[in-house]
């Protein structure tokens, strides 16, 4: 994959005649993006308008990359030949109306990557809620199944820099709707859509069809031969899905009806039916409990089995896998109250699936930046499960509308220190107090991690 070196043994020959790419953004993807544009022997130049990490500015330094930040030199930027834009960079952007005016071609990092990830195999996962737990498991699936595989993404690695530093035959794949928005040739072996609920409505301009659109840009590439993996019951997923052409072959799930091909739950078995096989499970022996990571288990089956995973290895996966940090996970059990982090549920829908998992009276913790939530598809969830609502971040107002009149007990807190003392005070023995914000964590947090990090320090500070 490097540069060539021509037989006379001249100087190696750099390919794309040095083809000028301007990255922008030097987060994980960008600085993925850069490194392998700089081993395919293109002229890169990385802009950040906001200051870079320790990691990447060292990592851009020893590939001796130009990169600049705190701010954008539009000249440089504006004689690009290609953009490369991180995944967190809005349309609604001057910059980018500026690149999009000139008429200069943005891609997305996994749009890059793929052109030179050569004929590996590729399993993408999207969807508003799930993506992340499903990709892990699959992985886990694919590496007990004895494959050299990766996992890229939204999830640790960047596509690009493991195409760079480490090529795989496989790469298991968490991709959002951010990074569909810029693909041209994008193509997913296997393609998962996990579902459709309201999620980042601000960046497709309050439209859900925007976003619905951007979901399934993870098939539009795809051919015959490839497999499309999909939820029945998901209701937008079901309305929508006839509008676009797919071309792959259809493998659905569904807690509904049996099927003659996909998988489906029936008689608390799971049945999972491909070309001429079945395999059945109890779903008793999944380590991953509640509705939602039945749906997660269906899809990540179906997904490993097309990839050749023998039938005894999914067995044992899903037997074996361990949950995610910030994602349901345990922390702690203090005087009898369970406490739970579920950082990761930056919206309503995974909130909702959270509560739903709960067999215990709920103490619950929300709030943060309201990206144009709607709140009433979980007031019966609420009134259901939830005793008391502690409200965590700089806007709540919302959350007070929805709920006031469904709890007995509701208290606004400005720090993860404040909500976990006040939620241990509403607990008793039996409860479970658990953090699943349903909202993003920019106000008082850099990101889900360091809310769910800041959760579990202050639930061991008790």
């Amino acid at each position: 994959m490097h540069a060539a070196t021509n037989i006379a043994g001249q100087k190696p020959v750099v390919n794309n005649n040095a083809k000028k790419l301007a990255i922008l953004g030097a987060g994980e993807s960008g600085v993925g993006a850069a490194l392998l544009a700089k081993q395919q022997g293109y002229d890169v130049f990385v802009s950040d308008g906001g200051p870079i990490k320790e990691i990447y500015r060292a990592e851009l330094q020893q590939a001796q990359i130009a990169f600049e930040e705190a701010q954008h030199t539009e000249i440089k930027i504006l004689s690009a030949d290609e953009v490369i834009k991180s995944p967190g960079i809005s349309e609604k952007n001057e910059l980018v109306k500026k690149i999009r005016a000139k008429g200069i071609p943005v891609i997305s990092e996994i749009e890059f990557a793929y052109r030179y990830k050569g004929d590996s195999k590729i399993i993408a996962i999207t969807g508003s809620n799930g993506k992340t737990t499903t990709t892990a498991l699959i992985y886990h699936m694919c590496k007990l199944g004895g494959k050299d595989c990766a996992m890229v993404g939204n999830i640790g690695y960047s596509f690009a820099k493991q195409v760079a530093d480490d090529p795989k035959p496989l790469y298991v794949a968490e991709i959002s709707s951010f990074q569909l928005d810029d693909i041209k040739t994008f193509r997913p072996d296997v393609a998962v859509l996990t579902n459709i609920t309201e999620d980042h409505l601000d960046r497709y301009n309050y439209n859900i069809q925007n976003y619905i659109d951007s979901k399934f840009r993870i098939v539009e590439n795809q051919q015959p031969g490839d497999v499309f993996i999909y939820c029945l019951d998901d209701e937008t997923t079901v309305k929508n899905i006839n509008k676009y052409n797919i071309k792959s072959t259809l493998y659905p799930i569904t807690m509904s009806k049996e099927l003659p091909q996909g998988a489906y739950l029936a008689n608390v078995k799971m049945h999972l039916k491909w070309k001429s096989e079945e395999m059945q499970m109890s779903i008793d022996d999944f380590k991953l409990k509640g509705k939602h990571n039945q749906y997660n288990s269906m899809a990540a089956s179906l997904a490993a089995t097309a990839v050749d995973i023998r039938k005894e290895k999914i067995r044992e996966a899903l037997q074996t896998f361990e949950t995610l940090e910030h994602r349901m996970e345990p922390v702690a059990t203090i005087k009898g109250v369970e406490f739970i982090n579920d950082s990761k549920a930056t919206n309503v829908n995974s909130t909702w699936f959270a509560l739903e998992s709960m067999e215990k009276p709920v103490v619950l913790i929300l709030g943060g930046v309201d990206k144009g939530n709607d709140y009433s598809t979980m007031k019966e969830m609420v009134a259901e499960k939830v005793k008391a609502i502690v409200c965590m971040g700089a806007d709540n107002i919302k959350i007070h509308e929805a709920f006031e009149t469904l709890v007995s007990a509701m208290v606004n807190t400005s720090s993860a220190e404040e909500a976990v003392q006040a939620a241990f005070h509403f607990a008793t023995k039996g409860d479970v107090v658990l953090l699943s914000p349903a909202c993003a964590s920019f106000d008082l947090f850099k990101n889900y991690e360091d809310r769910g990090n800041q959760f579990k320090q202050a639930v061991k500070n008790l």
